[in-house]
């Protein structure tokens, strides 16, 4: 715990002291004449709210397009057989072995040819492209805990394949939806190599790209850095608290079958 929570006290530290005290060799979490400047000069003087909107579109569009085929390609592989589906869980499986560094050249090579460069659509693409895997693999294993016979006996009360679906399977899979929301949101949230290569414009920075820009050649804005990168990590921890029953359901069932 030590070591978890040391780091995070030296951030919140950096962020609330003036500028003459940011190279302090001093231990105290609360400076000497703290201030909240750092936090004001980014809502006021930084494009922070830009950042924040393009990250959170971004992030959003990822988590909704990354469920939306996930839910449907984990119950295709957990429910059906048909031929070559061993051989696509394998190949899903394996994209995983690869970093995304790996994948920048022909992605960006790729994004180019459709005109997505420098776009947040060309991001969102490439993020639901990264994240899919993990999803599909954690939507099989759930969908595999789930009784056959709840999907045989809508059928035969009437529903089509695709009401069963969306009536009985997908409300019992909430907690395995959570994980793969969540994890294609944060994958969209705080990825910064993709991005730094997609995205040239200034205005369509997303926050890690917007935190590197307090980095330059001759200066670096510590405190500022400092106070962003706490505010990059609110909504995630909030998430975090808010959806946390769902997650430990959803990792503990989804982990022992498939």
């Amino acid at each position: 715990v030590a070591f978890a929570v040391f780091p995070i006290l030296q951030i919140v530290a950096i962020s609330l002291r003036p500028g003459d005290q940011l190279y302090s060799t001093e231990l105290q979490f609360i400076p000497d004449n703290a201030t909240l400047d750092a936090y004001r000069i980014m809502f006021t003087e930084k494009p922070f709210l830009l950042w924040l909107r393009n990250s959170l579109v971004v992030s959003l569009g990822t988590a909704l397009i990354g469920v939306a085929l996930a839910s449907l390609g984990g119950f295709a592989l957990s429910r059906y057989r048909f031929s070559g589906r061993g051989a696509a869980l394998q190949g899903i499986l394996m994209t995983q072995m690869f970093p995304a560094t790996m994948l920048l050249l022909p992605l960006y090579l790729l994004m180019r040819k459709l005109h997505l460069v420098d776009t947040l659509g060309g991001v969102m693409v490439a993020y639901v492209a990264t994240a899919l895997p993990f999803c599909i693999w954690t939507m099989k294993g759930y969908y595999d805990t789930i009784p056959v016979a709840l999907n045989e006996a809508a059928l035969i009360d009437g529903c089509s394949p695709l009401q069963a679906f969306l009536r009985v399977t997908l409300p019992l899979s909430a907690p395995a939806l959570v994980i793969t929301a969540l994890f294609s949101f944060m994958t969209g949230w705080s990825e910064f190599m993709v991005a730094r290569v997609m995205l040239a414009s200034k205005e369509l920075m997303t926050l890690p790209l917007g935190l590197e820009s307090l980095f330059t050649t001759y200066q670096t804005e510590w405190a500022n850095y400092a106070a962003g990168s706490l505010l990059v990590c609110l909504p995630v921890v909030a998430l975090f608290l808010v959806l946390n029953r769902y997650l430990v359901s959803g990792l503990t069932l989804g982990s022992v079958k498939g």
